[in-house]
């Protein structure tokens, strides 16, 4: 599908709940049941950490793998027996050197890694994942036949500066993977709209749902467009949320109000 010369696409964000009491094998496997009822899907979204679950913090060592481990040859099967591009929200990476990331990855309808992302704001209030995992150092942006895609996770919505390094890059559409509480749920109503409306890109914002241990996620997958305005919103409970999106609108937007045209870069301010 295309619209004037921009892509559309049919989306699916798949709202999961990660309960630490169901086996990881068992959830990998309930999720490819899930992708398997789509219709005709252009692409998925997962949410962060949603194999081995986000607050799952005493088996980070157990669950993590390399990225040419058992859970993406899994996530790349899906995406070509789909046909369709997924992205596999993030999954926990161990690299080389023994070093844990958390890292999303966005996996083309061959099955074939186009992008990946190592957060880079790794989170410390009342979690462990600043402790256990490393952050990364590099953001970038990927042409695809959905247009240009960048990827950030969760926590890093806190973060303007990293939205525009992505807008710099050609960014149309930012892909957020996430495990964001209940507990800040209107934080996260607030953080996806204004990443889209000040950089003039649609938002594609996946959270978890559910009870993992003692924490309540947040639910509420939000796809944003240009403007700012909800696409769709997602309830509190796990679901699988459709929209479709076009392209067209970052650009038409951009024509219509060109607020990125008026940005300072590199000026030095005088304070008085």
């Amino acid at each position: 599908m295309a619209g004037q010369g921009q892509p559309v696409m049919k989306i699916a964000l798949i709202q999961l709940a990660s309960p630490i009491e169901e086996p990881v094998v068992e959830r990998v496997g309930r999720v490819g049941a899930m992708l398997d009822t789509l219709d005709d899907v252009d692409l998925v979204v997962l949410p962060e950490l949603w194999a081995p679950g986000y607050f799952a913090f005493d088996r980070y060592d157990e669950l993590a793998e390399t990225l040419d481990g058992p859970l993406l040859s899994e996530i790349s099967g899906w995406a070509r027996r789909l046909g369709c591009h997924v992205q596999a929200g993030s999954i926990l990476e161990r690299e080389a050197a023994g070093r844990l990331y958390n890292t999303a990855l966005l996996v083309g309808p061959d099955g074939g890694v186009l992008l990946d992302y190592r957060k880079m704001h790794v989170f410390g209030y009342e979690s462990l994942e600043a402790t256990l995992l490393s952050a990364g150092d590099r953001a970038d942006v990927c042409a695809t036949a959905l247009g240009r895609i960048g990827m950030t996770t969760c926590y890093d919505l806190r973060f303007p500066e990293l939205y525009r390094v992505l807008v710099d890059r050609g960014a149309q559409l930012v892909i957020v993977p996430a495990a964001w509480p209940a507990a800040r749920l209107a934080h996260w109503q607030l953080f996806t709209r204004a990443r889209a409306v000040e950089n003039q890109v649609y938002v594609l914002a996946c959270n978890a749902a559910g009870i993992q241990g003692d924490v309540v996620l947040g639910g509420h997958s939000v796809i944003v467009d240009p403007w700012g305005q909800v696409v769709a919103e997602a309830g509190a409970d796990e679901q699988i949320l459709y929209a479709v999106v076009d392209l067209q609108a970052v650009v038409d937007t951009r024509a219509e109000f060109p607020v990125l045209e008026d940005r300072k870069l590199a000026v030095p301010f005088a304070f008085d």
